[in-house]
């Protein structure tokens, strides 16, 4: 049966590939070595990069030496981590099915992934099974709700008075979006030594770029609500965005924001 919140998260990445690799891929990698150093990520590792985006991730896995296979949803995004990364195996696939075998990888990770899927456990018991026993898991999710540079948007529109609409879903990961939330995940799905540890980091953007690339390029469901709006709405949510992102204001003109994730790793459990 097709998830319907999946269905949506087709459509909204739907060609979108160049808008994220040029905004929220260089705020996501800020979190690529601890998520590597948390799944044990080598030399000699067989590495699974799940919701690789433009490749970020699987790019340093390369460097760090190990053999990588990454996967995308978003045929788009497929093909540009394949053409940043060309030593690493990259396919089409759509948690919570992965096209591997059992115990295929000695490491999976996934940044900023497990937020998009529409079964969040169901798919953390697939990264399971392709993960070797006594391999090890490592994902990334941001803190619920969005703070920081993930609320600037949001909070404009909700000064504004634009209203969520129905047909737009929230992410089942909700729930999940908390230290005692997503420690409860992995265990649901079978994790063991799971271990969830805030991340935060201050993000220096230029805010017409983080603008242009974010939501009025219709990336993430912000986007696709604010792009709906007339012009005039549109407006006065950049006059608010703008007096909000002010308060970061750095001397050369770009913007200091403070981001906020969670780090959740584990392992499979060695005997099975």
């Amino acid at each position: 049966m097709v998830n319907a919140f999946d269905v949506y998260e087709r459509e909204l990445w739907d060609g979108r590939a160049a808008a994220y690799a040029d905004g929220f891929a260089n705020l996501t990698a800020y979190t690529v070595g601890p998520l590597l150093d948390a799944a044990g990520a080598v030399a000699g590792t067989r590495v699974l990069d799940v919701g690789t985006g433009p490749g970020v991730v699987a790019a340093e896995a390369v460097l760090r030496g190990a053999e990588v296979c990454a996967v995308d949803a978003e045929p788009g995004m497929a093909e540009t981590a394949a053409a940043n990364v060309p030593k690493a195996d990259v396919r089409v696939a759509v948690l919570p099915e992965l096209p591997y075998e059992d115990a295929s990888f000695d490491a999976v990770v996934g940044n900023f992934v497990i937020n998009h899927v529409g079964e969040p456990v169901a798919s953390v018991r697939e990264l399971l099974r392709v993960l070797r026993p006594g391999g090890r898991l490592a994902l990334t999710c941001w803190v619920m709700p969005g703070s920081g540079i993930l609320a600037l948007v949001k909070e404009a529109m909700d000064e504004v008075g634009v209203e969520w609409p129905d047909d737009v879903p929230q992410t089942p990961f909700v729930e999940y979006g908390n230290p005692e939330g997503f420690a409860g995940l992995l265990e649901e799905a079978g994790v063991v030594h799971g271990d969830v540890r805030e991340v935060s980091w201050e993000h220096v953007i230029d805010p017409e770029t983080w603008w242009v690339t974010g939501p009025m390029a219709r990336v993430g469901s912000n986007g696709v609500i604010l792009t709906r709006q007339t012009p005039e709405v549109i407006a006065e949510v950049k006059r608010v965005y703008d007096r909000r992102i002010a308060e970061y204001a750095r001397p050369d003109g770009t913007a200091t924001v403070p981001a906020h994730a969670l780090l959740a790793s584990g392992a499979r459990p060695a005997g099975r």
